[in-house]
This record gives structure tokens, C-alpha cells and sequence, in this order.
């Protein structure tokens, strides 16, 4: 009898140092998730007041490979909230799509410390990259020689993604591209132009409006404003692609709309680099 009392006072013990070890790591996993949000908010809260990464220690100089260039322009401060909007998602956005292109495509992409260069509009180092990214071009504010610089960009094969913009945002939008191209027309892409088939053939334009609760679009310039010849910019409307990218590691969002995101970017990358 005594021998089964003790068998039950060493299981019951056993029992209840698993429970305070469970319960130890629960805390730690805790603590762990609370920091990490801690220094997500603290790094976004720093590029909202201003302070940006140093992104000259990311730049790399061209050598052949393909880099993601993100365009910076003049706008300090968002109105209202303070971030800023050419940094939007930045450097996690490009940091995972790269990785992506890296794992799918035979491009070996540059992976720097801030996934890709970032560029002023007029800087000459842009002519040696086919693809550039502008994040919110809502806020997008330009001299006449940047618009000229843009300009002799994209009429030389270069390729230019617009994203994270909506509503309202537009009319600033257009009224900055017809700066860039006086003649050009913004024309709806349907799902039958090649960039959505270049790398995955995707199905579908319809997303998920989880960004912004407004159905997103897909607009494009063409060359001589002919749709048979090179689509030289795309426009992710009511949409933030970029953000996708950005939380796609985090478990946060749904994985059928990273994956689709994703997507939407590796299509954008090879078409800039065929076309």
C-alpha cells in the first residue's frame, strides 16, 4: 500500500512540474510575441517621425544581377499621421520578395540588408535598373527635372510598379503621370495581358480587399499608348501589394493572399526583364 502511495505521489508530481513547464514556456512565447510587436511598432513609430534606415549602406552598385529599386521622393511627412510614404512597407517588402524571386526563378537576385537600392527619381544610377517600385503615389510630389528624368526611364525599357494607393489618391496620381508622360493614356489591364502570365499564369484579377475594403484595380501605360506593344508601367489601384509581401513571414495575414501577391510580383520582375 505504501508503495502504491508513493507511485501516485511521483506520478502527481511529474504531473504537476509538466503543467508549470507548459506553463513557463507559455509565458515565455508570450513575451517573446509581445517584444517582437514591441519592435515592429517602434521601428514603424521611427519612420513615422522621420527617421529612416540609412539606405545608402543597402545600395549595391549594378554587376548583372537583378535589384529591386524602391523610388524616393519629396514628401518629408504624410499629412495626418506623419509616415512616410515612399518607405511604406519598406525594407521587408522587397527583403521577401527577393527571397521569393531567389527560391522560384533563376535570377539570383541582390539580397542586401534592405532588400534592393533606393533611388531619387532623378538619380542617373536608375537608367542601369529595368524595374523600379513607387509605394503611395497619392502623396507623390516631383520637380520638372525628376519628370523628365522618369520620363527617359521608361521610354528606354524601363518598368515601373505603382502601389499602395486608393480612392482620392488617384487624382494626384494621374495629375504627377501626365507630367511624366504628357500624351500617355491610363488604360484598365484585364486578365489577358502577358505580364499576368510571364512567370504564373494567373487566373484572376479579383483580390482580396482586405487592405482597403474597395475592389482593386490594375491600370497600365503603354508605349505609343498601344496596347500590342510594351506595357512600360503597371498600377496596383485600391491595393497594397506591397504590403502583402511586407507580413507575409508574420502568420498575420491569410497565405492565399500573400501566395497571390507574390505572385503578382514575380510576374511584374520577369516581364520587366523580357520586355
Amino acid at each position: 500500500m505504501m508503495q502504491d502511495d508513493l507511485l501516485l505521489a511521483f506520478d502527481d508530481a511529474k504531473r504537476r512540474s509538466r503543467m508549470a513547464l507548459t506553463q513557463r514556456v507559455a509565458v515565455v512565447a508570450v513575451i517573446v510575441v509581445t517584444a517582437l510587436v514591441v519592435l515592429s511598432f517602434v521601428a514603424r513609430a521611427a519612420v513615422g517621425a522621420g527617421v529612416l534606415p540609412d539606405v545608402a549602406l543597402g545600395n549595391t552598385e549594378y554587376d548583372g544581377r537583378f535589384v529591386f529599386v524602391r523610388l524616393s521622393y519629396e514628401m518629408s511627412l504624410r499629412i495626418g499621421d506623419g509616415d512616410v510614404p515612399w518607405a511604406h512597407d519598406y525594407p521587408d517588402a522587397e527583403r521577401n520578395l527577393t527571397k521569393i524571386l531567389s527560391d522560384v526563378t533563376r535570377l539570383n537576385p541582390f539580397q542586401g540588408p534592405n532588400g534592393g537600392n533606393v533611388l531619387p527619381l532623378d538619380d542617373s544610377e536608375l537608367h542601369k535598373f529595368p524595374f523600379a517600385y513607387m509605394s503611395e503615389p497619392g502623396y507623390w510630389v516631383q520637380t520638372d527635372a525628376e519628370a523628365e528624368s522618369l520620363r527617359n526611364y521608361l521610354l528606354k525599357g524601363g518598368f515601373l510598379v505603382f502601389d499602395d494607393f486608393r480612392g482620392e489618391h488617384w487624382d494626384n496620381f494621374e495629375v504627377q503621370i501626365g507630367r511624366v508622360l504628357p500624351e500617355a493614356r491610363l488604360v484598365a489591364l484585364d486578365i489577358a495581358h502577358p505580364v499576368f502570365h510571364s512567370f504564373f499564369d494567373i487566373k484572376t484579377l479579383e483580390m482580396d480587399d482586405w487592405m482597403y475594403g474597395l475592389p482593386p484595380r490594375f491600370y497600365g501605360v503603354f508605349e505609343d499608348n498601344d496596347p500590342n506593344e510594351r506595357l512600360m508601367l503597371v498600377a496596383n489601384y485600391n491595393n497594397d501589394i506591397g504590403e502583402y509581401w511586407e507580413y507575409a513571414e508574420t502568420g498575420w495575414l491569410p497565405i492565399d493572399l500573400t501566395n497571390e501577391a507574390y505572385q503578382f510580383g514575380v510576374n511584374y520582375v520577369m516581364y520587366a526583364m523580357t520586355h
